[in-house]
């Protein structure tokens, strides 16, 4: 069944093979990165979903065990499922000097295991005998409670999905996290796929963060070095009422999927409840033959005569619960499970390597959760080629309630789409020709090196950590910006965007840059916005493969260009002044105007233009009973334009728009004249 779903993002990998071979100790290439930094007190990990974190801890942990004096390892987990990736490993036969061996009395992430998890977690730090703990996050909340600070001495704290963790003096978590550090001697090792929240406020304070040593290991090197998956699309199908009437023109049950309801309060939800959703979502699949009551798996007859296993992870039975998450705990096959349906779980850390579609219904509350979402089927495994993220998601109505949110959500739809292919495609290296005169380090990787004139070169440490470490980061604040979102519309020229709009998120994000730094980093944010993911290509428009044209060779290949914002651009004349005169955000403008139908998408600009000029009820009011009327009666029955040059234009504009959606939503009775 072909998925009908509009494919925003399509990126096809080399398959290197490199993200998954292994060194004479048994370490992926990432591991291997990490492995090097072992003997830092904090270290910090950021890499992808499926790059081997879990492992590249064990290694790490064994060895402060073993060489750095250190007596236990406590790691935690955000859920009980996630436990299965710290499960006994056997690490010897592959080179290592040590297997990673948990007893099951603290392993506090085994459902058999739920009897009195805290006091078990305060029974670890008292004896000696066993030196490995895996809880989850609540675990080792409620367990620091009951235990001091020094406690944690000689004692490595590993903490999986790190993002949970929050600078905010109310987050339990964060709190473990500075009293381990500033009142004890252990050492931390934090972990995570996607290093930004979604709700702004910073993981770690920075000065805390400064003491964290990174290892950073992108996307794009993860993916491009898969042996099996080559292609990951990423793809978003608008719809019209109810999700339950559409699910089934994307639901494609052929292929191994994990399918996420919105949760009960979201506006994607059908207010029928989770229970019935579930229920209707089992319909679209086919007919319920039985239940397999020793796993709580469901056996679910296809309209084609196939019988697929179903697990639903929305039931909220604890018995139930823990008996699907046993079985899905203990999966071996790829025939042990066909879908899915979830609510809150199977998101972060869950490993279900044959997993490939994430269809996921309704706009999610951050871009963290999109990237864990994704992350679970971009997992490599033979026999698949390709992985599809599928958001399904509500057009915004004129009628609807409250149009501003609901436009508000489906760009952020599109925005988390753009980062994504920000950070899941090949990165360039941005130098000036100073710098390429001076610096020789560029091999195994020319094709990836632009020299642009007019570059301010990295004056400092702290641009040089942004750039070369926390650029994703920073735009993904960008991305997540309410007035960047609002001008995405299309509506905001390019040198209000490039030259205020992202200027003033790097600025909060780092107060202590000067102007002439936050100068450096806006420039290789613009161009790395701009550039990335795309070929080189010759006069014909033909990609050209620099990894095999030699320096001398170079030349000969006459012009060769970039398409930026659908221009093609020779890119031995890239500068600065050009970059700023185009729109970093054309790709998403494109992607609504081609996606939507034109009604939604004139409700999408009507909506932010009414934003922009932020104007309460009483003034739109005032404006349609006075300056409106005289305007439409001037100009022969023709109302004013959103795009007229003149401000008071635009501002009446505006006001007419904010009544006509009033009227839609029946929230004034107002009578309007000269409606069309």
């Amino acid at each position: 069944m072909e998925q009908k779903s509009n494919n925003i993002v399509d990126i096809r990998y080399l398959q290197t093979g490199e993200a998954s071979a292994t060194n004479e100790l048994g370490m992926r290439e990432m591991q291997a990165k990490a492995y090097e930094a072992r003997d830092k007190r904090f270290l910090l990990i950021k890499a992808p979903p499926a790059s081997g974190k879990s492992r590249a801890l064990m290694f790490i942990a064994l060895d402060k065990l073993e060489h750095q004096g250190l007596k236990r390892v406590v790691v935690a987990v955000p859920e009980k499922s996630i436990g299965r990736s710290f499960q006994n490993t056997k690490l010897k036969p592959y080179g290592f000097f040590a297997d990673w061996e948990v007893a099951p009395y603290f392993n506090l992430t085994d459902v058999k295991n739920e009897k009195d998890k805290k006091g078990r977690f305060i029974e670890f730090f008292r004896q000696s005998r066993t030196k490995i703990l895996v809880c989850a996050h609540a675990t080792l909340r409620n367990g620091m409670k009951e235990i001091s600070d020094e406690d944690f001495n000689d004692t490595l704290l590993a903490i999986d999905e790190f993002h949970h963790t929050s600078a905010d003096a109310n987050s339990n978590l964060g709190d473990v996290v500075r009293r381990v550090m500033n009142n004890s001697t252990g050492h931390i090792v934090a972990m995570t796929g996607s290093y930004f929240r979604g709700d702004g406020i910073p993981v770690l304070r920075v000065e805390d963060e400064a003491r964290f040593y990174p290892v950073t290991y992108n996307y794009y090197q993860q993916l491009n070095g898969y042996k099996y998956l080559k292609n990951l699309v990423l793809g978003y199908h608008f719809y019209h009422g109810s999700y339950l009437d559409h699910i089934h023109e994307v639901l494609d049950t052929t292929k191994k999927t994990i399918i996420h309801i919105p949760s009960v309060n979201a506006r994607a939800s059908t207010g029928l409840g989770k229970y019935a959703e579930t229920d209707e979502i089992m319909k679209k699949i086919g007919t319920l033959e039985y239940k397999d009551y020793n796993t709580g798996i469901y056996h679910v007859r296809t309209q084609d005569g196939r019988l697929l296993k179903v697990a639903d992870l929305v039931e909220d039975d604890m018995k139930e619960r823990n008996m699907v998450q046993g079985y899905l705990q203990r999966m071996k096959h790829k025939d042990d499970m066909d879908i899915i349906i979830a609510l809150g779980t199977a998101k972060e850390g869950f490993d279900w390597q044959w997993c490939e579609v994430c269809l996921t219904v309704g706009v999610r509350g951050s871009l963290t959760e999109v990237i864990q979402i994704i992350g679970r089927c971009t997992r490599d495994c033979k026999g698949k080629e390709t992985a599809k993220f599928v958001n399904l998601i509500a057009m915004p109505e004129a009628e609807q309630s409250d149009v501003k949110v609901a436009v508000n959500d489906f760009l952020k739809a599109i925005t988390a789409s753009l980062l994504m292919e920000q950070v899941m495609a090949p990165s360039w290296r941005f130098k000036t020709v100073k710098d390429n005169e001076e610096d020789d380090d560029d091999k195994g990787n020319p094709l990836r090196t632009l020299i642009v004139e007019g570059l301010k070169p990295l004056s400092s440490e702290k641009t040089r950590l942004i750039v070369q470490e926390q650029l994703d980061d920073l735009k993904a604040a960008i991305l997540q910006d309410d007035m960047v979102v609002k001008a995405i519309s299309g509506s905001t020229t390019a040198e209000t965007i490039t030259q205020a709009l992202i200027p003033k998120v790097i600025r909060e994000r780092y107060p202590d840059l000067s102007e002439g730094e936050v100068e450096e980093v806006r420039q290789r944010v613009l161009l790395d916005t701009m550039i990335k993911g795309n070929d080189i290509v010759d006069e014909k428009g033909e990609p050209i493969d620099m990894s095999k044209v030699g320096d001398d060779e170079q030349e000969s290949e006459g012009n060769r260009l970039i398409k930026i914002a659908n221009r093609f651009i020779n890119i031995d004349k890239l500068s600065i002044n050009l970059i700023d005169t185009i729109n970093p955000f054309q790709r998403a403008y494109e992607v609504l105007s081609k996606s939507v139908d034109a009604p939604t998408l004139k409700i999408i600009q009507d909506t932010i233009a009414e934003q922009k000029f932020d104007l309460t009820l009483e003034q739109a009011i005032t404006i349609f009973k006075g300056p409106l009327k005289e305007y439409v009666k001037e100009h022969d029955g023709r109302v004013p334009s959103i795009e007229d040059p003149n401000p008071q234009v635009r501002e009446m504009a505006a006001a007419l728009q904010m009544m006509k959606n009033l009227k839609a939503r029946k929230l004034a009775g107002l009578e309007f004249e000269n409606e069309e």
